[in-house]
């Protein structure tokens, strides 16, 4: 990989964030038809400088707003809901690292990403009692390192990565992350997500046998969801940017294919209509559908407003509302995601359904990354800050 670009402030990387998404958009179909890995892809994301845009200005990012950040993941999950994925755990531990990593370690983490490093995640487990049930153990050598063991499944952007942070359990029973390399001893990362969805996100498993881990790889991530937080927020909003682009995606991709292939109802043509795009019915549809994916885009901008509002000044009350502005739009994109990718052959017609075309993809890609994590709970978060104050509780998942 030739050295990456180094991306100064907001406008340029929008600008670059831009540039590749109609290059992406060529063969996303067929990707995920083949289920091919987008490994080219993600070396141009790496190559672009995008990946160290949350970085600080002192170790060479550009530490953009959040509102920018969201724009970097809506606009590839327009054209490919899986390679926008890819990259949302490599953003969320970096901000692990500037909220709880020691300088020394923000040094040497965050010092490589400018440079086109990536990080993957190794979080969730399987079979467990419930999603925060994290088994794997990181256990105390007597020189002060440590040693890895256990099993991760869902593991996005493992096998892209150069450092997979690991979530583990230590003797305290807190959980604490390991940033370990992606090729260091013990570690498999297996090929074996076969999702209806994201196909190509390569979210397998990720095997830990005895890994040794220096004292210096490690951080406190209990102390993250400590005191006033947006280390959900954070992640949430990004999900949520994935939601709208592909509502945003499905969207257009239903008006390119009404426009060009569809053919008028015969009611509508005794009518007067020549085409499917005159057709009142779907002019009525597609006015509503278009309203949904604005509404969803617009709080997409408010909650990255609120947490960068909240980054400003942090104490409970901008936290929490934060997580409440976040948790709004991701409610309302995840819906609307679902809605459109559906709608689309609903106001495109039969022939849009050909599986050689490939645009069930944006619906089957919505239905399985909405999944993440109950919209109803966040629902259930808003009602009560609405009616008591309450805040959202600090979890790591609002």
């Amino acid at each position: 990989m030739s050295a990456p670009t180094v991306i100064a402030d907001d406008a340029e990387a929008l600008a670059v964030a831009a540039e590749p998404a109609a290059d992406f958009r060529k063969d996303a179909a067929e990707r995920d038809a083949r289920r091919r890995l987008p490994h080219a892809e993600v070396e141009r994301l790496s190559a672009s400088g995008l990946l160290g845009v949350t970085v600080p200005a002192e170790l060479g990012g550009a530490d953009v707003r959040t509102e920018t950040l969201a724009e970097i993941f809506r606009l590839p999950a327009s054209v490919d809901a899986s390679l926008a994925q890819i990259p949302q755990s490599h953003f969320v531990y970096v901000s692990v690292l500037r909220r709880q990593g020691t300088r020394e370690q923000q040094a040497f983490f965050l010092g490589e990403v400018p440079a086109g490093k990536r990080f993957g995640n190794a979080q969730s487990e399987a079979g467990t009692s419930h999603v925060q049930d994290i088994r794997t153990r990181l256990r105390p050598r007597p020189d002060g390192s440590y040693v890895l063991d256990g099993v991760k499944h869902y593991s996005t952007g493992a096998l892209f990565a150069d450092r997979i942070p690991v979530l583990a359990r230590a003797d305290d029973d807190n959980l604490y992350v390991a940033y370990v390399p992606r090729d260091a001893p013990g570690v498999t990362v297996v090929d074996d997500w076969d999702g209806m969805g994201q196909r190509t996100t390569a979210g397998g498993t990720v095997r830990l046998e005895s890994v040794p881990v220096p004292a210096d790889r490690v951080v406190p991530r209990h102390l993250t969801l400590r005191g006033p937080q947006l280390h959900g927020a954070l992640a949430q909003l990004l999900h949520a940017a994935i939601d709208a682009g592909i509502a945003s995606g499905a969207l257009a991709e239903a008006v390119e294919f009404v426009r060009t292939k569809s053919r008028p109802w015969f009611e509508s043509v005794g009518e007067g209509h020549a085409t499917a795009a005159e057709d009142p019915l779907l002019i009525q549809r597609f006015g509503e559908l278009a309203i949904r994916v604005r509404a969803a885009d617009a709080l997409l901008a408010t909650a990255a407003s609120s947490v960068d509002a909240a980054r400003a000044d942090l104490p409970d009350d901008s936290a929490a509302e934060a997580s409440i502005a976040v948790a709004a739009a991701k409610v309302t994109a995840a819906e609307t995601a679902v809605e459109v990718g559906s709608a689309l052959f609903e106001v495109a017609g039969t022939r849009a359904a050909r599986d050689s075309l490939g645009l069930h993809r944006h619906w089957r890609d919505a239905r399985t990354h909405t999944l993440h994590d109950p919209a109803g709970w966040k629902v259930q978060h808003i009602g009560r800050h609405v009616l008591s104050g309450t805040r959202p509780p600090r979890h790591g998942l609002l």
